[in-house]
């Protein structure tokens, strides 16, 4: 070989390698989303899932602005489950149990996939009136036990301007304004209590006795005078008892909740939390000397 033969070059696959490395599987990619996905979707609708207070109906207990957890499996599973209301209606349910008396529950409107958020107060077989606002059960009054006025954070998701009462909005001890609400304690037979508002005289304070169905309840908003329940068979009403089947869980704490001053300002997501609130349970107290049945 004389010293004038060009050299031979091999060619260098290396580069080509690399490329090839950064090709990105895109089939694999959607695939892996996808089942992520389809897991935040199964764990939404058999497990927990995230709820947020839009209305003042469970005031005192609940205010605008709270996120909750609610669990998915401590009546069964039905339709009403299944998040974003994706399952056709139905009356079938999976290892069905009954709500108990007190328990927050989220019922599905009867002709709306609208979530609501209720308090159960009846029972299938139970008897159910309410009369000038104090519910009657199974011949028996329900007791309301006045209770000293509670002060409710006045901003920009609670401004007091519900209840159509100025007296309501106060200067509280130290300085800022409140409102400031008349409750009442009332005990259900299994002793759950908690606090409800009652303040005023209107239509849904009578209410003509009726027997609950088998596989359904009566629920009631706490806060009773600007709530839309069972007692309500208007456009914004729950019409009456709901088929266990539309109830899709149990609220059990509240995560958090915002003031309704959350902006992009990412400094406003610390600023808007209110204090206090966090990590309190929903579940009701039991009255001493009473046991659940």
């Amino acid at each position: 070989m004389s010293a004038d033969t060009a050299a031979v070059t091999k060619p260098d696959h290396t580069e080509k390698k690399k490329k090839d490395d950064k090709k990105v599987d895109w089939l694999a990619e959607i695939r892996g989303l996808f089942l992520m996905l389809l897991a935040v979707f199964a764990f939404h609708s058999f497990i927990a899932k995230p709820f947020y207070i839009p209305s003042e109906s469970m005031l005192p207990n609940l205010l605008v602005g709270d996120r909750l957890v609610v669990s998915k499996y401590p009546y069964g599973w039905n339709w009403s489950s299944v998040s974003f209301h994706l399952a056709p209606r139905g009356d079938w349910r999976v290892a069905p149990a009954t709500p108990e008396y007190g328990d927050i529950v989220i019922p599905v409107h009867p002709e709306r996939d609208e979530d609501y958020i209720k308090r159960v107060v009846a029972l299938p077989g139970d008897r159910i009136a309410v009369r000038d606002g104090q519910i009657i059960l199974n011949g028996a009054a329900i007791a309301q036990e006045a209770e000293p006025p509670l002060d409710l954070p006045v901003d920009a998701n609670s401004d007091c301007t519900g209840f159509y009462d100025p007296t309501f909005l106060v200067t509280g001890e130290d300085g800022s304004q409140v409102c400031r609400v008349p409750v009442y304690r009332e005990t259900l037979p299994n002793g759950a209590t908690y606090l409800i508002i009652d303040h005023t005289s209107q239509e849904l304070d009578d209410f003509p006795e009726m027997t609950i169905p088998e596989r359904h309840v009566f629920v009631m908003g706490d806060n009773r005078d600007h709530s839309s329940d069972s007692r309500a068979f208007g456009m914004r009403g729950l019409m009456g008892p709901v088929p266990l089947e539309n109830i899709g869980g149990r609220a059990e704490f509240i995560t958090f909740s915002l003031d309704g001053t959350t902006s992009l300002n990412p400094v406003s997501w610390f600023t808007s939390l209110r204090e206090g609130r966090a990590w309190t349970t929903l579940r009701p107290a039991i009255a001493t000397g009473k046991s659940e049945e």
